[in-house]
């Protein structure tokens, strides 16, 4: 028992001893993990420099686009052939995938010896086909390759495939992986050769043009160090390794990491100790000597955990050694430290893509996996431990989980062509879907003309009642002068809020200065009676009154009142019909200031002077005219959508007098209730329409103002989910409800500044669990939306502009426009959009859009002063 004790207390001195004699010598392979972060860093540098543009040529990692720009979702089917051109040998794959997201792949493989016998049998019709090369690829780009493929398949009359996509391996790996963990966005080869792909986002790549969603990045990261960087941490039997390749100076990186290499890199060790009498005596034989030798496979062997020693001693003799007890172990430990270098080496650049990606998704912590192949992550027995427990030393916030690839370079690729198919497929249906909503500019010439024939029907006494542009006189008759003055009472009710003003106008100045305070009127309000919505009106009244101290004070005031009115003085207005989700009974046909007024005599609390019932467009028209006296227009572009002009009184034939001009409220919101412009129309709208509280009415205000452009968003959604194009097919809950998405989110989401990522948070804000390519989509459909909006408003004004021009007999007519609403401020391109369209349209006007300063309620006061100031000098008569 003694003696058993005693030879293994000597086996472990034995052992202890070779390891720190190895670890000596091999003391620059080891590696900290300081330096390691090190690495990790300078990797992270170049990977940004092979990104840009003007820094790509120098940048030894050359983050190569491989175009390839979707993951599988789970929906790709269908029959591809795959071809693998990586060695001597050309393997040619037929993959069948399985319909309706089973996920299920069968395979069918063989190996020819040449290209000349790529393709053989009955030569099946319509089979797309991909070509994975193993060697530095600038994706579906690089068309020399493909189109000697293509030259070479037309040869063959019987044969009939598509080339939909040029695949390196390494993109490959990542997608076959993908196809079985939708989380996969990374792909790393550790076999003869090393290479990593991961999906980068495109507002980063400056190789490519567009900034919407991610592109695989084959990063070629075998060559980091090409250029120096990592000087520091080779060691001189690297440099040797180096010197005796066939591209020296070339591919350093890939040559401390590769299957290619190691195994010689242990034979210049082993070499170089028997030389300084570290090994078998001092003793070397010629197969040591030799290059190739040892190879990586020999390697993995010796590693091995039970059998390695006796593997160490049969390879050591098949080269021609008599190693001791004491040179095997020494050996394994030579092994062990070159492969947990590569390991140490492949963990810090992987590490650096996980940052980035984890950066690029501004997330804390990242969930991810890591789609793996290649024959030394396979075959080696510690390899992929290693890499796994550096990695995730080097980047704890980051949950990361290696797949090992089945076939990735191969099967890959026809996952890759899958994926191209069912993009190309969904692409059509999506555009055919968009196409609804994009005008030509003849579709808005014609829109401009018939909304010029509605203006001029709704001024006409005989087709007044018939036209859908109701084209109402508002008696007001004058623009502010600048000798305003005075304390005014400002209300204004439009939408689900409602304000009450204290405005000041100090004269001759243009000095405006304003109090207001903000109430809500509840939904029950909204949709109660009439004298419920009034006593809330004139209980807000009373708060704000009760606020600023005016409780006695007899104040001028002007009401805001944002809906549809027929005005016989300025002083009243009868309610024609509700608007923006208003239902309060026993409103329509009555007159808005007599119900606000006995509003106030049942509270009998205070009373006011309404002096002014104002539309918020005129209000808008007002305050900018205050500003700039050419403005005679004011166009509202928010939750509703109108406008209004200064008319020649003699062309108001509702209106006694033909002297002057009068402000025309058009409520244009109902211009194509008659159908004309029905050509137009989608069946989105028309869903929109019929889910409506006015169904039939307000038919162009349901196309172009906030209120509606979320719901008709919400309706495309929910059809391109039907028909699986977005979201996986699946339609949530949230999804269905309506209302959901308002229309603030369409301006979030078209925003130039937002990244993808932040879409999807809003989606995800809505409960919608969007891919990157679902949000790309979304964005596509609100910009499509909005567009169309813009388009036809800018149809609609360049219908008033043109007529203000003709009716004052001019060339050329410059005129302002005050602009006011949500959409209009808020939206990134409406504005633009609507400039254009408006000057494309009436190319003998010069507009100007000027933004509104709170024009519903400063412009109902400085309506509200014009009108005294009119009947003062009336007086004064």
């Amino acid at each position: 028992m003694f003696a058993v004790h005693l030879m293994a207390f000597y086996f472990t001195k034995l052992k202890e001893d070779q390891i720190k004699k190895v670890d000596r010598f091999l003391y620059h392979m080891r590696l900290s993990d300081d330096t390691l972060l090190d690495i990790m860093a300078r990797f992270q540098a170049e990977m940004q420099r092979g990104l840009g543009k003007d820094t790509n040529p120098t940048a030894s990692v050359k983050m190569l686009p491989t175009f390839v720009r979707a993951i599988p979702d789970g929906s790709e089917h269908g029959e591809f052939l795959s071809l693998d051109l990586g060695g001597s040998k050309f393997r040619v794959l037929k993959v069948q995938v399985s319909e309706e997201g089973k996920r299920n792949v069968q395979m069918e493989s063989q190996f020819y010896p040449t290209p000349n016998e790529i393709i053989r049998g009955n030569g099946s019709e319509g089979i797309l086909l991909s070509w994975t090369k193993k060697f530095k690829a600038r994706g579906v780009q690089d068309t020399d390759i493909v189109k000697c493929l293509t030259k070479a398949i037309q040869k063959h009359k019987d044969i009939d495939v598509d080339i939909l996509a040029l695949v390196n391996d390494t993109v490959g790996t990542m997608m076959t992986c993908a196809y079985d963990d939708p989380y996969c966005e990374v792909g790393v080869i550790i076999g003869t050769g090393t290479n990593a792909c991961y999906m980068e986002d495109m507002s980063n790549i400056d190789l490519v043009e567009g900034d919407e969603g991610r592109m695989c990045i084959n990063t070629e990261w075998g060559a980091f160090g090409d250029d120096g960087a990592l000087e520091d941490i080779r060691t001189e039997f690297d440099r040797e390794l180096d010197l005796g390749s066939l591209n020296p100076g070339k591919q350093l990186f890939e040559k401390m990491i590769s299957g290619l290499y190691l195994g010689e890199l242990v034979r210049i060790i082993l070499l170089k100790m028997a030389k300084v009498g570290l090994l078998f005596g001092g003793k070397k034989s010629s197969a040591l000597h030799t290059k190739g030798k040892i190879e990586t496979r020999h390697v993995a062997a010796m590693e091995k955990y039970k059998e390695g020693l006796a593997n160490t001693r049969e390879i050591l003799t098949d080269l021609g050694l008599e190693p001791s007890e004491a040179d095997c172990l020494a050996v394994q430990q030579v092994c062990t430290i070159v492969s947990f270098r590569s390991a140490n080496l492949c963990a810090a650049a992987l590490a650096a893509i996980l940052t980035r990606l984890r950066e690029n998704k501004k997330l804390v912590r990242l969930r991810t996996t890591v789609g793996v192949d290649g024959t030394l992550y396979k075959i080696h027995p510690q390899y992929p431990k290693r890499l796994h427990k550096v990695v995730r030393r080097l980047v704890p916030n980051c949950d990361v989980r290696f797949l090992l690839s089945e076939s990735g370079s191969t099967k890959g690729a026809a996952m890759v062509t899958a994926v191209a198919s069912r993009v190309q497929a969904q692409r059509r249906q999506i555009d055919k879907v968009l196409a609804l909503f994009r005008l030509t500019q003849e579709q808005l010439k014609g829109v401009q003309s018939k909304m010029r024939t509605e203006l001029e029907y709704g001024l006409k006494k005989d087709t007044h009642l018939l036209a859908t542009v109701k084209m109402l006189p508002t008696y007001v008759c004058g623009m502010p002068d600048g000798t305003e003055k005075g304390k005014f009472l400002a209300l204004d009710l439009g939408g689900t809020n409602f304000r009450v003003l204290l405005v000041k106008i100090r004269s001759g100045r243009k000095s405006v200065r304003m109090y207001n305070k903000i109430f809500a009127i509840p939904l029950e309000i909204m949709q109660g009676t009439g004298e419920e919505l009034f006593d809330h009106i004139v209980q807000c009244i009373a708060d704000f009154l009760d606020y600023m101290g005016l409780k006695g004070a007899q104040l001028p005031l002007g009401f805001t009142f944002s809906f549809p009115c027929r005005q016989t003085s300025i002083d009243k207005g009868i309610l024609i019909e509700w608007t923006k989700g208003f239902k309060a009974t026993d409103c329509e046909g009555e007159d808005v200031v007599d119900m606000l007024r006995e509003a106030i005599k049942r509270r009998n609390e205070f009373d006011l002077d309404i002096v002014a019932v104002v539309n918020d467009t005129v209000g808008t028209m007002m305050t900018c005219g205050y500003e700039d006296p050419n403005c005679e227009i004011g166009l509202i572009a928010g939750t509703g959508s109108n406008m209004c002009y200064m008319e020649e009184m003699k062309n108001i034939e509702l209106v006694e007098g033909d002297e002057g001009k009068m402000c025309i409220n058009t409520e244009w919101g109902g211009f194509g209730d008659n159908g004309c412009i029905d050509d137009i129309r989608t069946q989105y709208d028309r869903k929109v329409d019929e889910g409506s509280l006015n169904p039939g009415k307000q038919r162009y205000e349901k196309m172009t103002s906030g209120m509606y452009l979320g719901e008709i968003v919400r309706q495309i959604l929910i059809d391109l989910t039907k028909q699986g194009l977005l979201f996986r097919g699946q339609i949530s809950e949230r999804l269905r409800t309506r209302g959901i998405f308002e229309t603030k989110f369409l301006s979030q989401i078209e925003s130039d500044r937002l990244a993808l990522l932040q879409v999807r948070r809003i989606l995800q804000q809505l409960g919608l669990d969007s891919t990157c390519e679902d949000s790309i989509v979304v964005k596509e459909v609100c910009g499509a939306v909005s567009r169309r909006a813009a388009q036809l408003c800018g149809a609609g004004l360049a219908a008033v502009v043109e007529k203000r021009r003709e009716d004052q007999g001019l060339e050329y007519l410059k005129v302002t426009v005050g602009v006011d609403g949500t959409l209009y401020k808020l939206h990134p391109h409406f504005s633009r959009i609507l400039q254009e369209t408006v000057k494309e349209l009436a190319p003998r006007c010069d507009v100007t859009l000027m933004l509104s300063e709170d024009g519903s309620g400063k412009g109902a006061a400085l309506i509200t002063a014009v009108a005294k100031r009119l009947q003062q000098a009336q007086k004064e008569k």
